[in-house]
């Protein structure tokens, strides 16, 4: 066989192969039998091997894996990979309808309604119909590049079928990869007759392989996926979301077949309800459905928030429950200061995961439930992923037991302990608290707020613990000779830090006031307040009632503005920020 015969049995193949893999990962209905298969891939495994650069990029050899990676790179998503609201319950979700009829007007409106897989979340990009590069969800903006991963999946197409549709020019689109019970189950039977850790549930095993370093091991784990929404695409229009699933099935995607199209809200919610009902009888776990509207114009024009869709809801279900006792409870501080109590539990399996510790809320859901140490409690995990109290067994609490009230104090660093007017949480007011300065500091340095590479949360930590960043101030005190001189800390890498640091001295408005972790300020709102009020001086000196009647802002997040401005600790740290060179950017000037 020569070259140019070489390339065309290559290319023959190549298409049979992958058809072959269509059949029988996706229509179910294989047409040669299992020896034969084998065959076709050796014979274009070894030709594969003879001629290595006529290989195509989608070559089913590839879904074997190959040699590990060092560590998985970042991939940017063109646009954001939002995540959705969520409605809790059956009147959330004609909450939903009512809003979006507030928005579009009376006329009917139709909604497709689809099973919210319990997995995780990826995108996929095809350029001219071929699979180039996948990526997991990572912070919405930013995620992994898996792509040599997701290749392993036998039922992704590594290139489109195109018989009846052409292929866009550029295909991005996003799924969930998933572990069924059974693959799970025999997984697990593996891992423990080789005396390795189990798998607490499906998912985390699904996420667990599909980030392997090592992308040979993901190809020998049986992971599923199914595709549900569209990133950018160029080359191919749609007018509704149903429209646009089918042409997935065209082009050979796997898409979840227990989606509906409903005329009305009222059929939504019964088929939703259906669903949560008949959970159980589904081969892989589900914790909701996912509601949407169908026309793409009429999503265009409800447009989205800051992190989600107006267009659409997570619709969860009912969360599962499970008895257990609390031996004891604490107060824990977070990174804005929030003193939150937490319950310790004996142990309990809740849905797949060991649960010990379970959050209490606030002093008025301790109050209003009446809970207390040595109480037997039923526990939840809300939405299937936060374990919470949901209340107490009273016949079989305890004759000793007290009411708990949250302390006075903090307990990581004894300051007071205060409750604002019109909120449900208790915080500590010293903003140098070590409970949140390290959380303060990685969120200021983080990617979408100062966006400081190097300084990460490990670095962070030792700073902290070494006493050299004791405010957010601090970071534009540290010196590269210090850093050098750290643990697995290079000249060169000391040097980058400091680089990165410098960088941020000029940064936009929106960007530092994100940084500042002030309550309720997310990267929308902060864009809002620097293009509204221009510059920092200003937004600090704004009066409540202004900043109550400025567009977006309500009154819980006008209280926390005015509130953070009008603490002398923190004016001490901006005065402290500008002292240090720290001159934020007026949008006028970006």
């Amino acid at each position: 066989m020569n070259r140019d015969q070489a390339q065309d049995r290559i290319d023959e193949l190549t298409v049979e192969i992958n058809d072959h893999n269509h059949r029988y990962y996706i229509l179910d209905d294989p047409v040669v039998s299992d020896a034969a298969y084998d065959r076709l891939l050796r014979e274009l495994q070894d030709l594969e091997y003879e001629y290595p650069d006529l290989a195509r990029p989608d070559s089913p050899t590839q879904r074997v894996g190959t040699l590990p990676l060092d560590t998985f790179e970042s991939l940017e998503h063109r646009t954001p990979m939002l995540s959705l609201a969520n409605a809790m319950d059956e009147q959330e979700i004609l909450d939903f309808d009512t809003r979006v009829h507030k928005d579009l007007g009376p006329e009917p409106i139709e909604y497709v309604i689809e099973p919210k897989l319990d997995g995780l979340g990826v995108e996929l990009v095809y350029e001219e119909g071929v699979f180039v590069a996948g990526s997991t969800r990572g912070d919405g903006f930013t995620g992994e590049n898996i792509t040599t991963n997701l290749k392993t999946l036998r039922s992704l197409p590594l290139s489109l079928r195109t018989e009846t549709l052409p292929a866009p020019t550029l295909l991005e689109v996003r799924g969930e990869v998933f572990l069924g019970h059974a693959d799970f189950q025999q997984l697990n039977r593996q891992r423990e007759a080789k005396e390795e850790p189990l798998f607490a549930n499906p998912r985390n095993a699904a996420a667990g392989s599909l980030r392997q370093l090592d992308s040979r091991i993901t190809a020998r784990r049986p992971l599923q996926i199914n595709i549900y929404a569209a990133g950018v695409i160029e080359g191919f229009q749609y007018g509704t979301h149903v429209e646009f699933l089918e042409a997935l099935k065209v082009w050979g995607f796997p898409v979840n077949e227990h989606f509906q199209l409903c005329t009305t809200i009222q059929e939504a919610v019964a088929f939703h309800r259906n669903l949560e009902a008949t959970r159980e009888e589904l081969s892989y776990d589900i914790d909701g459905s996912v509601l949407k509207v169908n026309r793409i114009d009429l999503q265009q024009q409800l447009g989205i928030r800051s992190r989600s869709p107006r267009w659409a809801v997570a619709a969860k279900f009912k969360a599962r429950q499970e008895t257990t006792r609390i031996l004891s409870i604490e107060a824990s501080v977070g990174r804005t200061g929030a003193v939150t109590p937490v319950a310790n539990l004996e142990t309990v399996n809740i849905g797949g995961v060991q649960v010990s510790r379970a959050t209490l809320h606030n002093q008025d859901e301790i109050d209003r439930k009446d809970v207390r140490i040595g109480d037997t409690v039923v526990v939840q995990r809300a939405g299937d992923v936060i374990p919470e109290v949901v209340k107490i067994i009273p016949d079989q609490r305890p004759a000793d037991t007290v009411p708990y009230h949250i302390p006075a104090n903090c307990p990581v660093c004894d300051s007071h302990v205060v409750r604002l007017p019109d909120e449900a949480k208790h915080y500590c007011q010293n903003i140098s608290c070590p409970a949140q300065v390290k959380g303060r500091i990685e969120h200021f340095a983080s990617k979408r707020a100062m966006d400081i590479d190097g300084l990460g949360t490990k670095l962070i930590a030792q700073l902290v613990e070494a006493g050299m960043l004791k405010t957010i101030a601090d970071i534009y005190r540290l010196e590269m000779e210090t850093l050098a001189d750290l643990e697995r800390m290079g000249e060169k890498s000391a040097e980058n830090i400091i680089a990165a640091i410098d960088a941020t001295r000029e940064v936009e408005l929106w960007r530092f006031l994100h940084a500042l972790g002030i309550r309720n300020v997310g990267e929308h709102l902060a864009k809002l307040l620097a293009n509204t009020f221009n510059d920092l001086e200003t937004l600090a000196d704004v009066e409540l009632e202004e900043l109550e009647s400025t567009r977006e802002v309500g009154p819980i997040v006008a209280r926390g503005v005015y509130e953070f401005f009008r603490e002398d600790h923190n004016l001490e740290m901006l005065t402290d920020l500008r002292t240090l060179g720290l001159r934020p950017r007026s949008p006028e000037l970006n």
